[in-house]
């Protein structure tokens, strides 16, 4: 495929995963991603900083989109109803990259070095949600803890959506693990746990 053709982010980013779940992370090279993707490196790195910045692009737009959907909830909303309408919203898109996300998911996890990348980007998305609760009157600690929860909220879910095969879309089960946390700070003990 020529450097010309259309898409060069995109084959990029397929390349690389391909080769990351075929050879593992530390294994793959730049070269091998863009001679896979039938680039150059220099065609690599016009998108990409690294090989590991491949698996997190989109992030500060994720970011952002979470913090514009949060800012324009309504004033009457509960802060974590919130939160967690505008995660719902911002990661609906993700429904349709399931198999891509699933394939991704797995070298991350096959890898401390890109855990401790996820992590950094949950808690990047963590603080611009408390932040846009403050500017909405949420108080600290009430804010962080919030955004947090939400955060929490999200990463159940999406675990869950990741390794189950079954038909609940990512916003179902964002909504079900809220459901759960509510049951279990509502001070009734936590569901299924043994009350004899």
């Amino acid at each position: 495929m020529g450097r010309w053709e259309p898409d060069a982010r995109g084959r990029v980013m397929q390349a690389a995963l391909e080769l990351f779940s075929e050879r593992g992370f530390e294994q793959t090279t730049v070269a091998e991603i863009a001679g896979r993707a039938g680039l150059t490196e220099r065609t690599f790195f016009r998108h990409f900083a690294d090989k590991r910045e491949v698996l997190f692009a989109g992030t500060d737009a994720l970011r952002d989109l979470l913090v514009s959907t949060l800012a324009s909830a309504p004033q009457a909303a509960a802060p974590i109803d919130a939160v967690v309408a505008a995660l719902e919203t911002a990661t609906a898109p993700l429904q349709e990259r399931r198999d891509y996300a699933r394939r991704r998911q797995a070298v991350i996890v096959a890898n401390a070095e890109l855990r401790e990348r996820e992590l950094i980007k949950l808690a990047s998305w963590s603080a611009a949600l408390a932040e846009t609760l403050r500017r909405r009157g949420v108080r600290e600690p009430a804010a962080s803890l919030t955004a947090e929860a939400g955060i929490a909220v999200f990463r159940i879910a999406f675990g869950r959506w990741v390794n189950d095969a079954g038909e609940p879309s990512l916003p179902q089960l964002i909504r079900a693990s809220l459901g759960e946390l509510r049951t279990v700070t509502a001070g009734d003990g936590a569901p299924g746990a043994d009350r004899s």
